[in-house]
């Protein structure tokens, strides 16, 4: 299991919202590239970030920056935030050479269309599955739609995806822990066959350990993302390493 710091990127700034609102925004450095290079020299094999003004406008936004970080440290990064056409895939890919690319509301809203993408871009574009009581979350977390995020997953086993990445919004940025309803949705989701990677709600190293206990059982869960403990401070991300590195 891996780690992934999570650097969300509004305005040119690295920010975390809580919950995913928008107006609930904490800017914890002025420089992406600077945060990036500390989670790298801490141990970090990748890092995941998040294009907010793209998620909202629908459309990759912050392109300078990514490619900063992206070049700056040399270490495959993950990139979700309005990529919801062929272009901004290949784009992402191509021109900003991330590593995968995540999809999440096109994802929902045309299941056929990411199963042909995952076919022309096998091993690199992720599921972005949000939830939101167990129902998908879309549009930057702005709209929850009626359809269940393990319905949806089911749609693409044996789907050459990179990962499926599961947030629950109600733990992102709250600092209260994995609750044991996403600790079973990670469960289910490895046991459909899917590499998962969970993301939200990571307070402590007591919840690295937990997600580790589970991985040693459930090979499929093969990484987690970690945002606000790391700037925080409740989560050290060498240490988070050295934990799931065994």
């Amino acid at each position: 299991m891996q780690i992934y710091p999570a650097i969300d990127i509004r305005g040119g700034r690295c920010v975390r919202l809580r919950q995913g609102n928008y107006n609930e925004e904490t800017v914890f450095g002025d420089d992406p590239l600077e945060m990036a290079l500390r989670w790298k020299n801490q141990g970090a094999p990748w890092l995941h970030l998040v294009d907010l003004d793209g998620a909202r406008a629908g459309h990759p936004v912050n392109h300078d920056v990514v490619r900063n970080i992206v070049e700056g440290t040399g270490l495959p990064c993950q990139m979700g935030g309005g990529i919801r056409s062929e272009d901004s895939i290949r784009m992402a890919l191509e021109e900003l050479k991330l590593a995968r690319v995540i999809i999440g509301t096109r994802a929902l809203r045309e299941p056929e269309w990411f199963i042909a993408m995952c076919q022309s871009w096998p091993g690199r574009l992720a599921l972005g599955l949000d939830a939101r009581d167990s129902m998908v979350a879309t549009d930057g977390w702005m709209n929850v739609s009626q359809v269940s995020a393990m319905e949806l997953a089911r749609k693409f086993v044996g789907v050459p995806l990179a990962a499926v990445i599961y947030t629950n919004i109600a733990n992102d940025g709250m600092m209260q822990g994995i609750d044991p309803d996403t600790l079973d949705d990670l469960v289910a989701l490895a046991r459909m066959g899917l590499p998962v990677i969970a993301s939200g709600g990571v307070a402590s190293l007591d919840d690295i350990r937990r997600l580790q206990a589970i991985a040693d059982d459930e090979p499929g869960l093969i990484g987690v993302i970690t945002g606000r403990a790391i700037y925080e401070g409740t989560v050290d991300v060498a240490e988070a390493c050295r934990l799931t590195a065994s």
